[in-house]
């Protein structure tokens, strides 16, 4: 059966989530504040109505109540920088409540009903206590976050190692999983220093363009497989894999020549892509 639904992104998160449109006229970058397991919460419109198998939805389908007014989504950022303050606090009494923990950001929810302190740890941390002093203190209810490495670059922001904006933060899509074997279809050096971002993690980078290097390996010849060109035939050496541009290797006796070829100007049998 096919259903109609909306993607719908929250802040400091790189989710889209599927939403029941509810008859609304909906468009990308619209904010609405959407029905979730923990109450209404604000999002971002970020895929408009789209058909789809309701087999592929992994839960229920929540509904959008309303398009939010330009007066909740000021409020809600006044209410994030009004959280962000409570930091060098929240830091403070986590250390000295000696917690193995990592404050990395405050936010508050879209109607200032509580804050959200968002933490990361290598260990599993018991906060109960804390979270009671913060409740006092902040005079708010609070509710502590354990989040990876990825999600605390997303909320930090920073720049990768190319010099751009990290893709996480660009809202550039999912890239939660990223695999070396990604990184071999791409010819990447594999040492872990020049292929991780400021998260430690594998760049997502590698996720994002990794199907266009997947069909150019689906059309290209193998490395080490022989190929014919027009001056013989010769073993692939290396292959360009965006520009389709395969190199040839000849071997003469005791010499040997390498030459470039574009993929149409190479014939190989089936069997050895």
């Amino acid at each position: 059966m096919q259903v109609e639904v909306v993607g719908v992104k929250f802040k400091n998160s790189n989710h889209i989530y599927s939403f029941d449109p509810n008859g609304l006229d909906l468009k990308q970058g619209d904010y609405v504040l959407v029905d979730t397991e923990k109450g209404t919460d604000l999002g971002c419109i970020i895929k408009e109505k789209e058909m789809v198998d309701a087999s592929t939805l992994v839960s229920a389908l929540k509904r959008v109540l309303k398009v939010a007014s330009a007066e909740v989504v000021k409020k809600a950022e006044e209410y994030d920088k009004e959280a962000d303050k409570f930091y060098p606090m929240v830091k403070k009494m986590a250390k000295e409540e000696k917690l193995d923990m990592k404050i990395v950001k405050i936010e508050a929810s879209f109607d200032n009903s509580k804050y959200i302190v968002n933490f990361t740890s290598e260990n599993r941390v018991d906060f109960r206590e804390l979270v009671k002093k913060l409740a006092v203190a902040m005079k708010k209810r609070v509710e502590l976050r354990q989040i990876g490495n990825r999600d605390e670059v997303r909320m930090l922001g920073g720049f990768g190692p190319c010099g751009k904006i990290c893709c996480c933060v660009q809202n550039m899509g999912e890239f939660d999983h990223v695999s070396m074997k990604m990184a071999k279809n791409q010819n990447l050096s594999l040492n872990p220093a020049s292929i991780s971002g400021l998260c430690g993690k594998l760049m997502c980078c590698i996720a994002y363009e990794n199907p266009v290097y997947q069909e150019a390996l689906k059309v290209m010849p193998k490395v080490g497989t022989y190929v014919t060109t027009k001056d013989g035939r010769g073993s692939v050496v290396y292959n360009n894999l965006l520009k389709r541009i395969v190199s040839v290797k000849y071997v003469n006796g005791e010499d040997s020549e390498i030459k470039e070829y574009p993929l149409a100007e190479v014939k190989f049998k089936k069997e050895e892509k």
